[in-house]
Formats: C-alpha cells, sequence, structure tokens
C-alpha cells in the first residue's frame, strides 16, 4: 500500500484579463445578442458575415458595464467606425 502526501498549497483564483465578463442577468443586451446568433444561424455560423451585428452586441455590452470599455481596433473593427 502507498501513501501520498500531499502538501496544502493555498489556491486564490485570478480572474482572467478578458474572456469573462458579467452575464446580462437583466436581457439590458438580448435584443443585440438574439440579432447576431439569428445572423450567425441564417449565415451557416460564418461570422465575417455578422461583424455589424456582434459589433453592436459589444457595443451594447460596454455601453452598460457589462464588460470593460476597449477601443474597436483591439476587437478587430479598426476598418469600421462606431455608429452614433
Amino acid at each position: 500500500m502507498t501513501s501520498y502526501t500531499l502538501s496544502k498549497k493555498t489556491f486564490t483564483p485570478i480572474p482572467p484579463e478578458k474572456g469573462s465578463f458579467p452575464l446580462d442577468h437583466e436581457g439590458i443586451c438580448k435584443l443585440a445578442m438574439i440579432k447576431y446568433m439569428k445572423c450567425l444561424y441564417e449565415n451557416r455560423n460564418e461570422n465575417t458575415m455578422c461583424r455589424s451585428a456582434a459589433k453592436d452586441y459589444l457595443a451594447c455590452r460596454m455601453d452598460n458595464q457589462l464588460m470593460a470599455q476597449e477601443e474597436w481596433t483591439n476587437m478587430g473593427y479598426a476598418d469600421q467606425v462606431k455608429e452614433t
């Protein structure tokens, strides 16, 4: 019989810098999300066809503090200007 000694190390979780954000529990951006998902469905998940819908969804999330504000150029939208 073999015994193992487990060292007790304290693990402190650190949230990821990007890729994790609060859920939209109140459905603030639900319409934009549905528009994006519908676009993906209609275009056989070809996301390049749905860039404007994705941008609208991300803008909604940023505008409502559901994700950190980020420059559009850092998100792959250098070729588009944010509509006001």
